[in-house]
């Protein structure tokens, strides 16, 4: 009987010694799952932000194909606008030229007619002294 008890006793023993380990186990268990559970959940996150991110990206990417359209658009129109610039410069420039000669010539006439207003004074003069 004594026998059997100590059996038991050593069978309680070696049973409460594994019931320890396996409630260790449980809780080394427990503590991974929670682990895991936060890390599925920050992996859950991470991928909304990616999201989020990725659609952020080709909104700017969108954006930037526009602007990029949009610069070439007012390059073409401010190489355009250059080259009326131009035109028109020569075209001043042209006048300009025009202009001073007209008014040389207008002098040279003026001139002309100045001295034609004083031989036409001085035959009138000439016509009345006879």
């Amino acid at each position: 009987m004594e026998q059997d008890a100590l059996d038991k006793d050593n069978q309680i023993q070696a049973l409460t010694r594994k019931n320890q380990v396996l409630e260790d186990e449980l809780e080394k268990i427990e503590s991974e799952l929670n682990e895991n559970k936060k890390i599925a959940s920050d992996a859950h996150n991470l991928k909304s932000s990616n999201e989020n991110y990725t659609k952020k990206n080709s909104m700017l990417e969108e954006e930037l194909e526009t602007s990029h359209a949009t610069l070439k658009e007012t390059t073409l129109k401010l190489r355009e606008t250059d080259v009326k610039a131009e035109t028109l410069e020569k075209k001043v420039t042209s006048l300009e030229k025009e202009k001073a000669d007209l008014e040389s010539k207008f002098e040279e006439l003026e001139e002309k007619y100045q001295k034609a207003t004083a031989e036409l004074e001085e035959i009138s003069a000439q016509l009345e002294s006879l």
